[in-house]
C-alpha cells in the first residue's frame, strides 16, 4: 500500500480503509437445531418441538399458536413507530428498492436522527410447519419487518425480522456512515457523497477514528437493535429461555484513496483497468482466484466454486472484480467532485469464511491451545476479517502500483539473475524466462492473493499428473521445497509465521508482472510499441 501512495502522492490528499458494509443475521439457536429424517424427507425441528412442550402446546395447535404470537411481534415491533407518527409501508413487490425509498422518506420529512420508516413485504423464509407427529423445517412466504433509523452510534441503518417462527433477524450497517457520526461528534469538518468521503479536514485523525469501530463491544450494539427490532423476546421464550447468536453474514473492507484531480484519476484508471484485467496472473486470468486449475488452464470437471474476472462500466466510471467462492476484491472509481475524486483502489468482500483461519482456541476447550483454526462466522471472528481484508486490499494495492512502471525489465530482474548467498549457503541464480518462468508463473497466481500457498499447492500447477506413489510425492515435495528456498534466498517470498504458507514479497510484485507480462509479448506487439513511442 505504500508503494502506491508514494508513487501518487502528489496528486493524493488522504485516504481511508475500514469497514464499509457490515450485513449481520441473528438466529435463535436453541429452537433452530434439530436431525434429518430420511422418511419424511425433511429436517426435522427439535428445538421447536421442544418449545412447543415446553409451552404445552399440542402440535395440532401450532399453526394457531404461531399466528398469534406473529400479530403480537407486529405489534410491539410497529408500536415506537405508531407513537411517533412514522410512516409504515406494505410493499406488495420484495425487489423495491428498500434503501431508496426508506432515504427518500428521510428526506421528505427532513429526519436527521432516530427512526425513519417501518417497511414490511413478504419474502421466502426458513420456517416450520406441523407434518404427521412432527414439526419439520420448511421455507414459504412469510410477513417481514424492516427498521430503517439513523442510529445515534452508526448512523444510517436497518433491521429485518421475521415474524414467524424462528423469528430470524438481519442487520445492516456501514462503517463509512458511522464514521460520519463520529466525526459529527468531534466536529470534525468533511464532505460526503453517499457513503463515501470526497473531502476531509483531517485524514489522518478520521483514520483513528475508524479503527476505534475494531474495538465496538459487537455484543452490546447488535444487542440492542435485536431488542428493539423483537422486544417481546423474552416473553414469547419464557419457558424456553434462547438469545440470539449472531454472526457476520457480508462483510466489505475498503480503502478510499482521494485525488486532487478528476482528470488524473481518469487517466490513471485508463491505465489501471487494463493492468488489472491483463497483468495479475499467467493464463488463467479470466478465472482470478481460479482453485484447483490444471497447469494447462483447464478447470477440473468437479471443480464447483464459481470465480472469475469482471469489467464492468457504471455511470461514474469503470470496476474490476475478481471472485473465488464468493469473496471478492475489486477496485474502481467512486465520485468525482469538485472537493475531491475518489478512488476505491481497493474493496475486498467477504461473504464464505471457509477458505480463511485464524489462531485461536477450540470453542469450549482450554485457552492456551492456541491453533490454526477455521474463521468463525460469529461477531468473534470479525477483527481477523479485517485482517486478512486489510491483507487483500495491500497485495492489490502493491500490484496497482506496478502500473506504468518506469523501471527497464533488466533493471527489475538484474539481482535475481545472479548468484546469492542465503543462511552462509550459495544459492543459483534464477532464470526468469526460461527453466523458473512456470514457477515464476505458478506463485503469480491469483487464487494466492488472500492466502498465500503451501509446497502441495504448487505441485498441481508444476506438475502435469498426480503423484502415483508415495515416493514420488516425497520427491515432489522434496523438490518445490528447493524452489521455495531459491524464491526466498531471492526475496521474492517470505514465510507465514507458524504456517506452512508462503507470500509474494510486496518489491516482488513488480518483478513477476514484468518477467510474465514480457513473457507473452509477441515481437510483433513490442513491435507496435516501439512505433508508438
Amino acid at each position: 500500500m505504500q508503494q502506491f501512495i508514494e508513487k501518487f502522492q502528489d496528486h493524493i490528499t488522504g485516504m481511508l480503509t475500514g469497514f464499509d458494509r457490515l450485513v449481520f443475521r441473528g438466529s435463535l439457536r436453541r429452537l433452530n437445531f434439530g436431525y434429518w429424517d430420511g422418511k419424511l424427507g425433511a429436517m426435522v425441528a427439535q428445538g421447536m418441538e421442544e418449545y412447543l412442550w415446553q409451552n404445552k402446546i399440542l402440535f395440532k395447535d401450532y399453526a394457531q399458536h404461531v399466528k398469534q404470537v406473529s400479530e403480537q411481534l407486529k405489534d410491539a415491533s410497529w408500536k415506537p413507530f405508531r407513537e411517533r407518527g412514522l410512516p409504515i409501508v406494505f410493499l406488495r413487490s420484495p425487489s423495491v428498492d428498500k434503501e431508496a425509498l426508506a432515504r427518500s422518506i428521510a428526506a421528505k420529512n427532513k429526519i436527521s436522527s432516530g427512526l425513519v420508516c417501518g417497511l414490511s413485504a413478504l419474502e421466502p423464509s426458513p420456517t416450520f410447519e406441523h407434518r404427521g407427529t412432527n414439526i419439520i423445517r420448511r421455507e414459504r412466504p412469510c410477513h417481514v419487518l424492516y427498521h430503517y433509523q439513523i442510529h445515534p452510534q452508526v448512523g444510517w441503518s436497518y433491521a429485518r425480522l421475521q415474524t414467524w417462527f424462528p423469528f430470524n433477524i438481519q442487520i445492516g450497517i456501514n462503517g463509512r456512515e458511522w464514521l460520519a457520526r463520529q466525526m459529527d461528534k468531534i466536529g470534525l469538518k468533511y464532505r460526503q457523497q453517499d457513503n463515501c468521503f470526497v473531502w476531509i479536514e483531517d485524514y489522518q485523525q478520521a483514520q483513528q477514528l475508524l479503527d476505534q469501530q475494531l474495538e465496538t463491544n459487537w455484543t452490546e450494539l447488535l444487542g440492542s437493535l435485536a431488542q428493539q427490532l423483537n422486544p417481546i423476546r423474552e416473553q414469547i421464550f419464557e419457558r424456553y429461555p434462547t438469545e440470539y447468536y449472531l454472526t457476520c453474514f457480508q462483510s466489505e473492507w475498503a480503502t478510499d484513496v482521494v485525488f486532487r484531480e478528476a482528470a488524473y484519476l481518469k487517466r490513471l484508471m485508463s491505465l489501471l483497468v487494463p493492468h488489472g484485467m491483463l497483468s495479475f496472473s499467467s493464463a488463467d486470468v479470466l478465472r482470478y482466484f481460479g482453485r484447483r486449475v490444471n497447469q494447462s488452464g483447464v478447470i477440473p470437471a468437479r471443480f464447483n466454486w464459481k470465480t472469475q474476472t469482471d469489467l464492468k462500466e457504471y455511470r461514474e466510471g469503470e470496476r474490476v472484480k475478481y471472485t473465488l467462492g464468493g469473496n471478492s476484491a475489486k477496485f474502481y472509481d467512486k465520485a468525482y467532485t469538485e472537493w475531491g475524486n475518489v478512488f476505491r483502489a481497493a474493496e475486498t468482500t467477504i461473504n464464505n469464511v471457509d477458505p480463511f483461519q485464524e489462531y485461536r482456541a477450540k470453542e469450549g476447550g482450554p485457552a492456551e491451545d492456541l491453533q490454526w483454526r477455521p474463521l468463525r462466522r460469529g461477531i468473534a471472528g470479525l477483527h481477523r476479517r479485517a485482517e486478512i481484508s486489510q491483507k487483500a486490499n495491500e497485495r492489490l494495492l502493491e500490484a496497482l502500483a506496478s502500473v506504468d512502471d518506469s523501471r527497464r525489465v533488466e533493471e527489475l530482474t538484474r539481482d535475481i539473475q545472479k548468484p546469492t548467498q542465503w543462511k552462509s549457503r550459495r544459492i543459483r541464480a534464477l532464470h526468469p524466462w526460461g527453466a523458473d518462468k512456470d514457477l515464476l508463473a505458478a506463485i503469480n497466481h491469483g487464487e494466492f492473493l488472500l492466502n498465500g500457498f503451501r509446497n502441495r499447492d504448487l505441485q498441481r500447477f508444476l506438475y502435469n499428473t498426480e503423484a502415483d506413489s508415495p515416493d514420488e510425492r516425497r520427491r515432489r515435495s522434496a523438490a518445490i521445497s528447493r524452489k521455495l528456498r531459491l524464491l526466498r534466498a531471492h526475496g521474492l517470498i517470505q514465510k507465514v509465521p507458524r504456517t506452512h504458507r508462503y507470500q509474494i514479497q510486496s518489491a516482488a510484485r513488480a518483478i513477476l508482472v514484468a518477467v510474465l507480462t514480457t513473457a507473452r509479448t509477441s515481437v510483433n506487439q513490442l513491435n507496435q510499441l516501439e512505433k508508438a513511442a
